[in-house]
């Protein structure tokens, strides 16, 4: 079941029926069975996976909170570390693993008659562990209490908002919101409502649109020359975005309609002026998480090599960022490119702030238009390695291409171009009101019941005009 389907619109609106005539003590209980059959009408035996890492964490964060012992506390945050990664290993890198040993025993003329497996990467693997372990994690170095409520802990992993594609939450977050008062209120029923129907039309009318362009050009590179390939790759963000940043607007409404408050996961990326300040505002739980979780450990562990510590727990970072995108070596090469890239602004900052400061460059619209369109760019460019192009050579050869190949657009629909830019528009003028004038132009929150409604209505219909309903689900869902 995904938000985009038949059956998503006819199972929360019945969730919110019950959830709400329910007394209030049953209603966590009530979001755990519902959140639990929503995961299951995925697969069943996914939601075995998921009972069994819930089940890990709450024994072994039980077990770090009742030892008293250092090294007791330890050996129980390796085991709970080790139980909890497992699956996520192995069912994201082993046909990685499988193809690199039957490639070895190729290339050493071994060719054995064995047969070959290939596993499904379960759905919302990597968010509910990396939740699960951002938990255990917090209950070892004390930040947060433990929960001896089996139920809460099920249900914080397993929320169904969250549970596919986040936002990564965190038990700080959530857990007293399960366990206080889940009771109806008006005003976050409409921010939801409003949040969901801008998540609605950046997957439907945005990206699913985008889609059929990048999936057209990507799926035929062969076909297709170096102005296209160009087109496509500029286009793959703005589809990211829109795919990820509408199911996180979705999800983040869902539990708002709910009176629940999940973290926000992006704030306007495209009008960053760096790439410090782009991850920052991209995908924002993930890179908190990993900040918090494997950014601050690993510059801690190299301090002692000052500013080149800083570089190598940056590398590192997103270097496991990539590896947790995809079991490849593009990933890997991805997240290798962003680490290089921070490590650049980072040693080079004093001087870019005297340079800026020197020529009072920091408030001229020219130069924070320059530096949002060249981290774009780059962003777009070595997003390639983390999107559809399967190989390292193959993103090589696409890359030569963009830069040796024809001008000429072989790929010619003039509604998906058309009506994708329509999209695109609207969604950065909207950004861009409220990233330079905030408050100036409101629509969904105009006190004017008359723009309100109307702005309601245009956008509905614009899902409507713009939208491709063909039930695809969304990219992270493969992450």
């Amino acid at each position: 079941m995904v938000f985009t389907s038949f059956n998503f619109l006819v199972f929360f609106p019945t969730v919110l029926v019950v959830y709400f005539l329910l007394p209030q003590k049953f209603r966590w209980v009530f979001l755990l069975a519902a959140s639990y059959y929503f995961y299951i009408n995925i697969k069943p035996v996914y939601a075995l996976l998921l009972a069994g890492v819930t089940l890990t964490t709450y024994i072994f964060t039980n077990l770090i909170a009742q030892t008293n012992s250092e090294k007791g506390k330890r050996l129980y945050l390796t085991l709970a570390i080790v139980l909890t990664l497992l699956p996520l290993l192995f069912f994201k890198y082993f046909n990685f693993v499988n193809e690199g040993i039957y490639s070895l025993l190729n290339l050493a003329g071994l060719h054995l008659q064995l047969p070959q497996i290939s596993l499904l990467l379960p759905v919302g693997i990597s968010f509910y562990t990396f939740m699960a372990l951002g938990y255990t994690i917090d209950v070892y170095n004390e930040e947060v209490e433990v929960e001896k409520n089996f139920g809460i802990v099920a249900l914080f992993l397993s929320f169904f908002p969250v549970v596919m594609s986040g936002p990564i939450e965190r038990a700080s977050n959530m857990f007293h919101q399960f366990r206080g008062k889940l009771q109806f209120s008006y005003e976050m029923a409409v921010s939801g409502l409003q949040l969901m129907l801008w998540g609605y039309f950046m997957k439907l009318a945005l990206a699913d649109r985008l889609s059929i362009y990048i999936d057209a050009v990507f799926k035929n590179v062969d076909q297709h020359v170096g102005s296209s390939l160009m087109l496509a790759t500029l286009m793959q963000p703005i589809r990211v975005y829109g795919d990820l940043g509408g199911y996180s607007l979705i999800a983040i409404g869902c539990a708002k309609v709910m009176g629940i408050n999940v973290i926000p996961n992006f704030n306007r990326p495209f009008f960053a002026t760096t790439m410090s300040e782009f991850w920052r505002r991209w995908h924002m739980s993930l890179i908190k998480w990993l900040t918090d979780y494997v950014y601050t450990p690993l510059s801690f562990a190299f301090r002692s090599y000052g500013k080149w510590g800083i570089v190598i727990a940056l590398n590192l970072t997103f270097i496991i960022s990539g590896a947790w995108h995809g079991a490849a070596l593009n990933f890997l090469v991805w997240g290798f490119i962003q680490g290089v890239a921070l490590s650049v602004e980072m040693l080079t900052r004093k001087r870019k702030d005297a340079f800026e400061a020197r020529f009072n460059l920091s408030k001229k619209w020219w130069y924070i238009m320059f530096g949002c369109v060249f981290t774009y760019l780059l962003f777009a460019f070595s997003l390639s390695f983390g999107g559809d192009a399967a190989t390292v050579p193959e993103v090589l050869k696409i890359m030569e291409r963009i830069f040796t190949d024809s001008l000429r657009l072989p790929y010619k629909d003039g509604d998906t171009m058309l009506y994708g830019f329509i999209a695109f528009s609207i969604l950065f003028l909207k950004d861009f009101m409220e990233e330079y004038y905030p408050g100036r132009i409101l629509l969904f929150n105009n006190k004017n019941n008359t723009v309100r409604w109307l702005s309601y209505y245009t956008v509905i219909f614009l899902i409507f005009y713009l939208g491709i309903f063909s039930g695809e689900q969304f990219v992270y869902f493969q992450f």
